[in-house]
């Protein structure tokens, strides 16, 4: 693989973010590369369901950078620096991507299809189809995966309440 100097990672602090930040810290320490932490800010739309939704219901500033501080905390040996942007999450993201010089973009994705997929559009193929650089796309942690963690956290658990007893 290519040497890489910058990992940019988008995140909007989900859980499908989360597993997409695991491994642009583990892409940034094993090539000794510099992670940016990029968090875009959808200018506030007003929701008519039953009323519209208060703006308090938006996270402030001060709350991202925040998120962005607690994330900053977690990647260790990596050379960390954070951004939050506020407009469309593709055009900003793809402006991080050229401004900051990235080698690569880590993102996570929804794993939407079909009709979700057409109502809520998809952030990180927009990007895949533009970025300038490569864009690992990061798939939520699979089922198997979890079910594996689980049942060996399960029989962890079981074997040492069978020595106790």
């Amino acid at each position: 693989m290519l040497p890489l100097g910058t990992v940019l990672h988008p995140t909007d602090f989900s859980e499908n973010s989360e597993y997409a930040f695991q491994v642009a810290c583990e892409l940034a320490r094993d090539y000794k590369a510099r992670l940016v932490l990029l968090h875009v800010m959808a200018p506030p739309m007003v929701i008519y369901a039953g009323g519209p939704v208060p703006a308090e219901a938006w996270p402030s500033i001060d709350q991202v950078q925040e998120k962005l501080r607690e994330l900053h905390g977690q990647a260790h040996q990596v050379r960390v620096e954070a951004q939050v942007m506020e407009g469309d999450p593709v055009d900003m993201i793809l402006r991080a991507a050229e401004e900051t010089d990235c080698d690569v973009i880590v993102m996570g994705t929804h794993g939407r299809t079909g009709l979700g997929r057409l109502l809520m559009g998809s952030v990180a193929e927009a990007v895949i189809r533009k970025a300038p650089c490569p864009v690992l796309s990061v798939k939520p942690v699979p089922a198997r995966r979890k079910v594996t963690e689980d049942s060996e956290a399960k029989a962890e658990a079981g074997a040492a309440v069978e020595t106790h007893v």
